[in-house]
């Protein structure tokens, strides 16, 4: 995603592309790429110019809506999300810190957008380039 927000401005991003930066197998990128198409986070074109673009300004994609589609819910401790699992949940003191905890990462992750991100990174690629 980071990638597409930095290279798809002017037009589509082909996958092998973006595998190659990356430094991933393109089957594995085409597997997450599916999942965030079908999330309604990436487009495809086809055709001779075609590619992946993002579905919306990386302003409006938070960083907790790519991991939630990516990795689905996180709950460091599964009483978090479903306290019928424990039967101690309603009086347990570790349940409400683990809650708490939970709770910071997914502000955190709402608090960052892509495109946050992307000027970030293009931030420490113009600070790399002077470093000597």
């Amino acid at each position: 995603m980071l990638d597409l927000a930095l290279n798809s401005r002017e037009h589509p991003v082909l996958l092998k592309d973006i595998a190659q930066r990356q430094e991933i197998s393109e089957k594995y990128l085409w597997h997450l790429v599916d999942l965030l198409k079908n999330a309604g986070l990436v487009n495809s074109l086809r055709g001779a110019h075609g590619g992946y673009l993002l579905a919306k300004p990386p302003e409006e994609i938070s960083l907790r809506n790519i991991v939630t589609v990516l990795e689905g819910d996180l709950c460091l401790v599964g009483c978090v999300n479903n306290p019928v699992v424990c039967n101690r949940a309603g009086t347990c003191v570790m349940r409400d810190v683990w809650k708490e905890t939970n709770d910071v990462i997914y502000n955190t992750l709402e608090s960052v957008s892509l495109k946050n991100l992307a000027d970030r990174q293009r931030d420490k690629s113009g600070a790399a380039s002077y470093a000597i």
